[in-house]
């Protein structure tokens, strides 16, 4: 059991760092998936691949505490986050970073498209195993990571009026 926790403790926890935004709750939700990976493991078909039921655990997993935040009203966080850390209009002069730009933009996709978005480009998971871990048809897997990918784009062009010039998703 030590051995898959070794193996993929990093990306699930990769996964839930860039669901939930922060490194304290991502670190108890991989440790609630690994716990239930381990309670269930019985009960997984060995005919399908391994990987994208761990993270649609993880997924789920994420997606619970994240409508929990949404009772407590914890979004507001990330609002006060963005006007601190870009408060001036002079981004660059302001440690303008674009990785934090994406988690913050990631933090205002709807759950299930920021999810597929991680899962193919953070994870490398195919669209078909996206599709069989948040049990939905392919297509719309499809569909939420365009969606996805069009919201961050525009509000990277939003955000940095420099990375409007320029093609934003190649960022992506």
């Amino acid at each position: 059991m030590f051995a898959l926790v070794e193996q993929y403790q990093c990306r699930v926890f990769g996964l839930c760092y860039r669901m939930l935004g922060n490194r304290v709750d991502a670190e108890d939700v991989t440790q609630e998936t690994f716990l239930r990976i381990f309670r269930s493991l019985h009960r997984w078909d060995t005919n399908r691949d391994f990987l994208p039921w761990l993270f649609a655990i993880a997924g789920n997993r994420c997606r619970t505490l994240l409508a929990k935040r949404a009772h407590h009203t914890h979004f507001q966080l990330i609002d006060n986050l963005v006007s601190e850390s870009l408060g001036s209009s002079n981004e660059a002069d302001n440690g303008y970073d674009l990785g934090e730009e994406i988690q913050l933009a990631l933090a205002q996709l709807k759950d299930n498209h920021r999810l597929a978005f991680i899962l193919f480009h953070e994870q490398q998971l195919s669209y078909n195993e996206i599709a069989r871990s948040m049990d939905c048809p392919v297509g719309t897997v499809k569909t939420w990571i365009h969606r996805a990918r069009k919201e961050l784009a525009g509000w990277l062009a939003r955000r940095n009026p420099e990375l409007g010039k320029q093609n934003v998703l190649q960022s992506i």
